[in-house]
């Protein structure tokens, strides 16, 4: 049973998509960031960096809660307690983990800065929107080159790397970017789109 703290962003998303597509018991606990919910006491308590998402597995290791912040590492966690979309093999887990720091080192701060400048700055930034902007689309053009031989993000199955990144492509409209720009990410958007257990974890999220 995992209880999550979260709220409907590109970061929050990826839980609610990874617990569907595992089939984990989960409860979840809105923290509505807007209202700055994310600086209360309680959730400082299990984030010190008082971000979403963190998680509490009621049956962690030793059989006790076991509170975890930081997307990435949820995703690890998860991945390997339950087996599922983290392979095992070292070879082929390594490549996971490289397309999963892709996304925490490169997607997740670009797209958001590209998103910041070009929707929610109070100014606008003429070198902030085209600096962010063009970086943002040099990383969309290394997962078009990547998916030109590859279905997937990683390895040859659907993987953590894959659910990562996936949550901050579909705001490719507030980057500039058209899909139809990028084939072959287009392609791999589509199929995780249609995934049965992506689109249960998107319709289970909270409302923002």
């Amino acid at each position: 049973m995992y209880d999550i703290y979260n709220w409907p962003t590109s970061n929050g998303r990826k839980i609610n998509i990874m617990v569907e597509e595992i089939g984990a018991e989960y409860k979840m606990h809105p923290v509505p960031i807007g209202k700055d919910a994310q600086f209360t006491p309680e959730f400082t308590a299990l984030n010190p960096n008082q971000k979403i998402p963190a998680i509490v597995d009621q049956d962690g290791p030793g059989g006790k809660p076991y509170t975890l912040f930081e997307s990435g590492a949820i995703l690890m966690y998860m991945g390997e307690k339950h087996g599922q979309l983290f392979p095992q093999d070292m070879a082929k887990r390594y490549e996971v983990v490289q397309w999963l720091m892709f996304q925490m080192g490169g997607v997740g701060p670009m797209f958001g800065q590209t998103h910041h400048f070009r929707r929610a700055a109070p100014e606008k930034v003429p070198y902030g929107i085209e600096r962010y902007t063009m970086e943002t689309r040099r990383l969309w053009g290394v997962m078009d080159g990547r998916l030109a031989d590859n279905e997937w993000l990683a390895a040859s199955e659907f993987t953590i790397a894959d659910i990562a990144i996936f949550p901050w492509t579909m705001r490719y409209e507030w980057q500039g970017i058209s899909l139809d720009e990028f084939p072959n990410v287009k392609r791999w958007y589509e199929a995780i789109d249609a995934r049965s257990g992506v689109r249960r974890g998107l319709a289970t999220q909270l409302p923002g």
